[in-house]
């Protein structure tokens, strides 16, 4: 796998890619606004493209992560799109978190054609991305995963496969659930503290050494008690992804009582101004109220 094609230079995928250069790949890049993708160019060892045919004609991997179903039809489908213009046998991966109906619709296309697809959303953010240490959640076929597991790895710290189509975007919804969770009950933790007089530093200090602990205590505590919002996930992202991971709930079936209510603070959130902030801003809600 050494021609690579990358669609998409946003925050994750622009470290992304580069990785991908970095370990010696030929990395044709594109990107919706072109100015993004001369600055990768001039950054790393890598040639930007004007269109996506140019990109994937002669890519062996095409890597996408854009912002949403809408987008991945839009890069995916039609004649100008990847699955028309990429080579038969090629393997197309998709790193946006989207809809599990989307890859599915995805994966068809590009079976049409005798190219693989992959849904592979990521979580770990853009620090993640950045150092490297990415998780991926992969649906499709084990052939086109293990062709493309080695790839992958150059920006991952675990991957694995799923099950078929979908089935990464299914894994990245039950994430995405969870993180909602956690950080709405790490917000109210160090808002009652904070409340009680307490110090909440040595709160958290004690409390991470038993069973509270988790990655968000342990990477934000200390950012969201100085009120500081600018590491990583935006709430408008986690708001979207949210909105996929209820509407699969309303198909399948799955009660979702907190991440619902979750999604809805984060509304709160948004309206306090905070549509950039990270998700952990849970907290400043309760402060303002």
């Amino acid at each position: 796998m050494k021609n690579i094609a990358f669609i998409g230079l946003g925050v994750m995928g622009y470290p992304m890619a580069g990785h991908l250069a970095n370990a010696g790949l030929a990395v044709n890049v594109w990107n919706r606004s072109p100015e993004k993708a001369s600055d990768w160019a001039n950054e790393y060892a890598g040639e930007a493209c004007t269109t996506i045919a140019d990109a994937v004609s002669k890519a062996d991997v095409v890597l996408t992560c854009v912002g949403a179903d809408p987008d991945l039809r839009n890069v995916y489908l039609g004649s100008h799109g990847i699955i028309a213009n990429a080579p038969k046998g090629a393997i197309l991966v998709d790193h946006t978190t989207a809809s599990a109906g989307i890859a599915e619709e995805l994966y068809d296309a590009a079976a049409n054609v005798d190219q693989e697809f992959l849904d592979a959303p990521v979580s770990g953010g853009q620090q993640g991305a950045e150092n490297g240490q990415l998780t991926i959640m992969c649906g499709g076929h084990q052939n086109a995963y293990d062709r493309i597991r080695k790839t992958l790895s150059l920006y991952a710290k675990a991957l694995n496969l799923m099950g078929p189509a979908g089935s990464g975007q299914k894994t990245k919804m039950v994430n995405q659930i969870a993180v909602a969770g956690l950080v709405q009950g790490l917000s109210e933790a160090i808002h009652f503290a904070e409340e009680a007089d307490l110090d909440v530093s040595k709160v958290i200090d004690v409390i991470s050494k038993g069973a509270a602990q988790s990655w968000q205590m342990e990477n934000r505590s200390a950012t969201m008690i100085a009120g500081e919002f600018d590491h990583g996930f935006a709430v408008d992202w986690m708001r979207k992804d949210l909105a996929i991971c209820l509407e699969e709930a309303r198909r399948n079936g799955a009660k979702l009582p907190v991440a619902a209510l979750v999604d809805q603070f984060y509304g709160d959130v948004q309206d306090m101004g905070g549509r950039r902030w990270d998700t952990s801003s849970l907290v400043q809600r309760l402060r303002k109220r």
